[in-house]
């Protein structure tokens, strides 16, 4: 089964940004006509760092399988939450960030009003259908002046996007192909997750979702 693109020959001047909060824009759309080349680059990075399922410091397996590239990457293990210069798995420095993701990442920050943020690190997960992400604060990077930028390929999924508490409701907010969300500023430390997704097939990704966060760690 295909699951129907919304949004099929709409470009990002059709929807326009759409503000979550202070500090928080979805930009309907943003990356989805350099989709087929963003994701053409997506397999030469994991060429070199595979996806794997990685450990919560509690020792639980996360239901997404993440890589990263960049000059830093994000890594979960039993040690816990951090940065790490190399992939744990055979120390090899993590792939090189694609130009084309940081320039679309550069874009999309100075969109939501965030000139001259420059990512140095890009977290990719892959969700297939029933993978999920708990709410959850972006807070192991070392300076939170700089937002996150967050780009969504193939299944649609629900992004949760919540207040500066844990408890505070989470707004249930749909995502599809080619979108983009920044946050920063007051909601640089937001909670966030992802809802399970849905079963689904895309033309590019199959029956998966692709997220690409970036950051500057």
């Amino acid at each position: 089964m295909t699951t129907p693109d919304l949004f099929e020959g709409w470009t990002p001047e059709d929807v326009g940004p759409e503000a979550l909060s202070p500090g928080a824009v979805l930009l309907r759309g943003f990356v989805r006509a350099e989709a087929a080349a963003v994701l053409a680059e997506l397999d030469r990075v994991l060429a070199h760092a595979p996806l794997r399922t990685m450990q919560t410091p509690g020792g639980r397996s996360m239901s997404v399988a993440t890589s990263n590239c960049g000059a830093r990457g994000w890594v979960s293990d039993v040690a816990g939450y951090r940065y790490a210069p190399a992939d744990p798995l055979g120390g090899a420095a993590w792939p090189t960030m694609p130009r084309l993701w940081r320039t679309l990442a550069e874009r999309a920050a100075a969109a939501a009003g965030f000139g001259g943020f420059t990512p140095d690190a890009c977290l990719i997960n892959r969700y297939a259908p029933g993978a999920r992400m708990g709410l959850h604060q972006d807070r192991d990077e070392a300076d939170f002046t700089w937002p996150i930028v967050s780009f969504s390929f193939g299944l649609p999924a629900i992004f949760l996007f919540g207040g500066l508490r844990r408890g505070d409701p989470a707004r249930r907010i749909s995502l599809f192909h080619g979108d983009a969300v920044v946050w920063g500023g007051p909601s640089r430390l937001a909670f966030h997750g992802v809802a399970p997704v849905k079963p689904g097939e895309h033309p590019l990704t199959g029956a998966c979702r692709i997220n690409l966060t970036f950051r500057r760690a």
